[in-house]
C-alpha cells in the first residue's frame, strides 16, 4: 500500500514538474513566440497577410500565392504557460547584417562570402562587395516560421538574381550636351569603346560606381516584398564597391585619371568664365552710373528751360543774358568775334 501510494506522489510530481511547471515561459524583449496546439498555430480569426499592409508591394499575379493566415503573436514579457501538447517558437525580431555575398547553404562559396560575381551587359565578370541588413517580420511569422523551410536562403537568392539582373541590364546613360556643345557623363563606357575586343560596348564600371545610390535603392524597391514572400523584411542594402576584372583594371585607372584631369581643367574654365563674366557685368553697370550721372543734371536742366519758355516769351531770353552775364564777369579773358 505504501510502496503503491509512493509511486503514485511520484508519478504526480513528475507529471507537475514535466508538464506543468516546464509549460511556464517568457519571451524576450526583442523576441516574438507563436504557439501552436497539436502542430497548428494559433490563427487570429480568417484574417490573412493580404489584409495587412505588409502585402502591399506584392504584384497582383503574386498576392494569391503568398496569402499566408495571421497567426497570434505573442508579445514580449510573461510568464506565459503552455500545455504539453502546445508548442511554443520564439523568433528574435533584431535587425541582422549579413554580407551580400554570403551563401547559407555553402559558406565557402563566393571566395568565402566576401566576393559576389556579377556580369555586365558587355560581358564584364566584375565583384560586388557590401552588406545586407534584414529583420524577421512579426506581420508574417507564419511564412517564416512554417512557410518556407530556409527563409534567409530565400531571401538571399532572390536578392543576389535581382541584383545581378539589374547588374547584367544596366546601361550607360546617354551622353548629354551642355551648353558650349560638349558632352558629359560618357564615363569609362565611351573610353572602352574606342578600344578593340569584347569590351569594345556595354555599361561603364564608372557609371555602375557612381550610380550606387540609385543601384540601392533600386534594390531596396524591388525587395520590399520580401516581407510578404518569406516573413523577412530587408532594411536596407549597402553596396560599398564594384571591382572591374583583372584584366581592364590599369585601363579604368587610366581612364579615370584622365577623367579627373579633364573635369578639373574644365572646372578651372568654368570659374575662370564666371569670374570674367561677373567682372564685365559689374564694369558694365559702373558706367552705366556714369553716364545716367551725366544725363541727369542736363535732363533737369532741360526741363527748368521748359518751363521758363512756358512761363512768357521775355523769361528765357532774360535767363539767358543773365547766364551770359554771369559767365562774363567769372572768365578772366573774353574773346568777341569781329564782325567784317
Amino acid at each position: 500500500m505504501n510502496l503503491l501510494l509512493g509511486c503514485l506522489t511520484g508519478f504526480i510530481a513528475w507529471f507537475l514538474v514535466r508538464y506543468l511547471a516546464a509549460g511556464i515561459f517568457t519571451v524576450d524583449q526583442n523576441e516574438r513566440a507563436v504557439k501552436t496546439r497539436f502542430a497548428r498555430a494559433e490563427r487570429v480569426g480568417s484574417s490573412t497577410t493580404l489584409d495587412d499592409p505588409v502585402s502591399e508591394h506584392l504584384r497582383p499575379e503574386e498576392r494569391e500565392r503568398y496569402n499566408f493566415p495571421q497567426v497570434r503573436v505573442i508579445p514580449p514579457g510573461g510568464p506565459y504557460f503552455k500545455w504539453p501538447w502546445e508548442k511554443v517558437y520564439k523568433v528574435s525580431i533584431a535587425t541582422q547584417t549579413v554580407s551580400m555575398a554570403h551563401d547559407p547553404e555553402s559558406p565557402e562559396a563566393n571566395l568565402g562570402g566576401t566576393l559576389l560575381e556579377a556580369v555586365t551587359k558587355d560581358q564584364l565578370n566584375t565583384g560586388l562587395t557590401g552588406q545586407l541588413r534584414y529583420r524577421i517580420s512579426e506581420h508574417n511569422l507564419y511564412a517564416y516560421l512554417f512557410g518556407v523551410k530556409r527563409p534567409i536562403v530565400h531571401v538571399m537568392g532572390y536578392f543576389v538574381s535581382i541584383l545581378r539582373e539589374r547588374i547584367a541590364n544596366c546601361e550607360a546613360p546617354e551622353p548629354v550636351p551642355s551648353a558650349d556643345g560638349l558632352t558629359a557623363g560618357t564615363g569609362i563606357g565611351s573610353a572602352l569603346a574606342l578600344e578593340p575586343g569584347p569590351v569594345a560596348i556595354g555599361v561603364s564600371i564608372n557609371d555602375l560606381r557612381k550610380n550606387l545610390r540609385d543601384l540601392n535603392d533600386h534594390m531596396a524597391r524591388e525587395c520590399a516584398s520580401s516581407a510578404a514572400r518569406y516573413g523577412i523584411s530587408l532594411e536596407a542594402s549597402l553596396i560599398t564597391g564594384i571591382d572591374p576584372p583583372t584584366e581592364v583594371e590599369s585601363a579604368l585607372a587610366a581612364i579615370n585619371t584622365a577623367h579627373n584631369h579633364v573635369s578639373s581643367d574644365i572646372s578651372l574654365a568654368q570659374a575662370g568664365a564666371d569670374q570674367k563674366r561677373v567682372q564685365s557685368r559689374r564694369a558694365v553697370e559702373i558706367e552705366t552710373l556714369k553716364a545716367l550721372a551725366e544725363v541727369e543734371p542736363l535732363k533737369a536742366l532741360a526741363a527748368q528751360l521748359r518751363e521758363l519758355s512756358q512761363a512768357g516769351p521775355e523769361v528765357l531770353p532774360a535767363y539767358t543774358r543773365n547766364v551770359r552775364l554771369k559767365l562774363l564777369s567769372e572768365a578772366r579773358r573774353v574773346i568777341f568775334e569781329k564782325s567784317l
